[in-house]
């Protein structure tokens, strides 16, 4: 059965995750649905890209996602169509956990079609969370925050395609601010998707070939 249940926890709760509260500016409250354990924010990985995927960055998104959550790490994305999407779907194929933080209120599937895998997370024991309440829109601003979340949950940020205006470029500077590592996959040069991915491995993030190049990073196996 899906938990539809909306709850909300303050930054003073001590189940509040410990590597959120660190961030400069941490959400005072988190509304959620979904299965609350302080065990699924233990080791997380953002995984964001280009919300207009590649065929090559969709088999990418599957491929390390899939060894990656089976190895017990939580994926973490933005729940928007393209890589994000991807990524959700193919943690939960490999068996694995998976936290979709949304630019709207938890009430609000955004975008509307993806229904079946907003409950999916939720069947797998997975959680749906915004710092914004219950039937709040999602609005321009409002993608940035949700990316600073992403990236403060996670000790590390995996990112799958990008143009050079990316929003998940914008989860990546976050990611670096807040020390984190960043792992960028390196595409085509043909492709305007490969411009922002150039641009992060210039600036220093790590490149990742392969799922391992990014679990090292967690020292689980």
């Amino acid at each position: 059965m899906v938990d539809n249940h909306l709850s909300m926890i303050t930054k003073k709760d001590k189940r509040y995750p410990e590597l959120l509260k660190k961030i400069k500016d941490p959400p005072r409250k988190l509304y959620y649905k979904g299965d609350w354990n302080s065990e699924i924010f233990e080791n997380c990985l953002a995984v964001v890209g280009s919300r207009r995927m590649t065929t090559y960055g969709k088999r990418v998104a599957e491929q390390f996602v899939t060894e990656i959550a089976a190895a017990g790490i939580t994926i973490v994305s933005g729940f928007m169509y393209g890589i994000d999407a991807t990524a959700h779907r193919a943690a939960l194929v490999a068996g694995g956990r998976t936290i979709a933080v949304m630019p709207c209120g938890v009430n609000i599937i955004h975008p509307a079609y993806q229904e079946k895998l907003y409950n999916d997370i939720l069947k797998n024991k997975g959680l749906i969370i915004s710092e914004f309440e219950n039937d709040f829109p999602p609005d321009i601003w409002t993608y940035p925050k949700r990316n600073r979340i992403v990236a403060g949950l996670s000790k590390a940020t995996l990112i799958i395609e990008a143009a050079t205006k990316s929003g998940s470029l914008i989860t990546a500077n976050y990611a670096k601010e807040y020390r984190r590592k960043v792992f960028a996959v390196p595409g085509p040069i043909t492709s305007s998707n490969s411009a922002g991915i150039i641009q992060l491995l210039k600036d220093g993030a790590l490149i990742a070939s392969k799922a391992r190049d990014v679990l090292d990073h967690y020292n689980l196996i």
